[in-house]
């Protein structure tokens, strides 16, 4: 059992509330009843292990959390290859710059590209 606790009863949705995605994927899934959690990672910082978890749930490593078209990431740092611990260090000093919003929901994640990829859950 990992750090994050899910449930099949709602859908947790960890997102930064500055992307449009992230603000119509919310609309979207409470527009269908969907019981939600919402989790804004610049106001609730993810720890290590719960960055390294999101990225197991969603089959992906975790330098692949990091969205380096990102403006944020374009500014502060050039393409490099990390280790998996620096990309954790990097995710937390610099929340914006991870992929999202994530959707969660008992044992099925989603990275939601479009609003409708939380039907998936």
């Amino acid at each position: 059992m990992g750090e994050i606790a899910t449930s099949n009863r709602q859908i947790t949705i960890y997102y930064n509330p500055e992307s449009v995605i992230a603000e119509k994927t919310l609309i979207f899934a409470k527009a269908e009843g969907f019981t939600i959690l919402e989790i804004d990672i610049l106001k609730t910082p993810l720890t290590g292990t719960q960055i390294a978890e999101l990225s197991s749930r969603l089959n992906m490593e975790v330098k692949d959390l990091v969205d380096q078209e990102h403006d944020s990431y374009k500014l502060k740092f050039e393409p490099h290859n990390f280790s998996t611990d620096d990309w954790i260090k990097m995710i937390r000093s610099n929340p914006e710059i991870m992929r999202q919003p994530i959707a969660l929901r008992g044992d099925t994640t989603v990275l939601v590209l479009t609003p409708t990829d939380i039907l998936k859950l």
